[in-house]
């Protein structure tokens, strides 16, 4: 008989179930009950609890094992794991979506080093990350806040086409700053576009012209 490998899954699957005990799995001789749906909460045998959970179609799930005695709830274990799993699904998006860069520029960046910056800024906004950039006046360069002002303009123009300001470009101490963040609903808002000009570019109906014969008739 060929020897086979028994094949494992990763032991991280089932890491929300693993940190509870459920039912037959729970070796305290008695446990306190909590929860909405107990009738009486307090303490009980093992046994009677099991009974309870079995009458409820639910399980017993211990939730503070290092209680005395350990503390059980009655629940549908199945769907208290898919919760826990979504929870932490949504709170992993929020914390990568929070996420601002920053992008300096001076008043006297020139067309090579605005492309890089372009490109990095386009970068970020398509990983769905804010974008915070700004014009750093050193000294006597205040004096060039206007060119300041031109250059976040036509940065916001650039990237119209997957960013929209959050921010208007504002003065705050030596900076001009502008806070740019990932356009949505992009697909829509284009093809939208795309229909209203075609529809603008369409010739306009003809008029039909009149009726000869019934003016004819008329006189």
């Amino acid at each position: 008989m060929a020897k086979g490998k028994h094949k494992r899954k990763p032991q991280h699957q089932d890491d929300w179930k693993n940190r509870y005990r459920i039912n037959r799995e729970i070796d305290a001789k008695e446990v306190r009950l909590v929860g909405e749906n107990i009738p009486k909460p307090g303490i009980y045998p093992i046994e009677e609890a099991l009974r309870l959970a079995r009458s409820m179609e639910l399980d017993l799930v211990e939730v503070a094992p290092h209680a005395d005695p350990p503390v059980c709830r009655i629940m549908d274990f199945n769907k208290f794991i898919y919760e826990k799993k979504k929870k932490e699904r949504e709170l992993k998006k929020k914390a990568t979506r929070s996420e601002t860069k920053e992008i300096r520029f001076t008043p006297q960046t020139d067309e090579h080093d605005l492309q890089f910056k372009l490109r990095y800024a386009r970068s970020f906004l398509e990983e769905g990350h804010k974008v915070r950039m700004y014009v750093m006046f050193r000294g006597r360069q205040i004096i060039f806040k206007e060119q300041g002002k031109a250059l976040l303009d036509r940065v916001r123009h650039e990237l119209e086409d997957i960013a929209f300001v959050e921010q208007e470009p504002h003065m705050e101490g030596n900076r001009y700053v502008m806070i740019l963040a990932p356009a949505r609903k992009r697909k829509k808002t284009s093809s939208a576009a795309a229909s209203s000009s075609e529809h603008a570019g369409a010739p306009p109906t003809p008029t039909p012209p009149p009726d000869e014969e019934g003016k004819e008739g008329e006189g």
